[in-house]
Parts: structure tokens; sequence; C-alpha cells
């Protein structure tokens, strides 16, 4: 969610906003939180060789808690996190 905000804030097209949440909602069973321990682990994994941003080390933190080993993308930079699969 956080995604949907950064990225059409950045390209100014603040009102696609609210219909992207509402597709999105419609699209997962379940948005997880971002807790501590996956800040902490985001930080970790922004230090390794793999060099992932640090918005995608948060997903891949929050990914690893809850088993997640796939995810919907077009960013390619998710292909060097080894046991992650991106889909797209």
């Amino acid at each position: 969610m956080q995604e949907i905000i950064h990225r059409y804030v950045a390209i100014r097209k603040r009102e696609i906003i609210a219909p992207a949440f509402r597709l999105m909602l419609d699209l997962v069973d379940e948005v997880f939180p971002v807790e501590q321990s996956n800040v902490i682990r985001a930080s970790q994994i922004a230090g390794m060789p793999a060099q992932v941003s640090a918005r995608d080390a948060v997903h891949i933190a929050v990914m690893e808690q809850r088993g997640v080993t796939s995810i919907l993308t077009f960013d390619k930079d998710f292909d060097r996190w080894p046991g992650l699969r991106r889909v797209h």
C-alpha cells in the first residue's frame, strides 16, 4: 500500500491512489503490517551483497517473516534475492 502512495505521489497522479487501493484490496487476501522486527531485518538485508533498495529490503523482510516466497512485481531487483520468485 505504501508503494502505491509512493509511486503515484512521485508521478503527480494523486487522484489514482484511492482507485489503486480499491483494486489492490480486491486482489489480495491480506495486507501485512510492517513491524519493528521487519525493519531490523530490512536493515540487515540492505547491507547484504544482493544490494536491494531500502524499500525492497522491507518487502523481503515482511515476506520472510510471513513465509511468502513469490511476489507480483515488475521490479527486477527482486530477482537478485535468493529463494524469492518474481511473478511478472
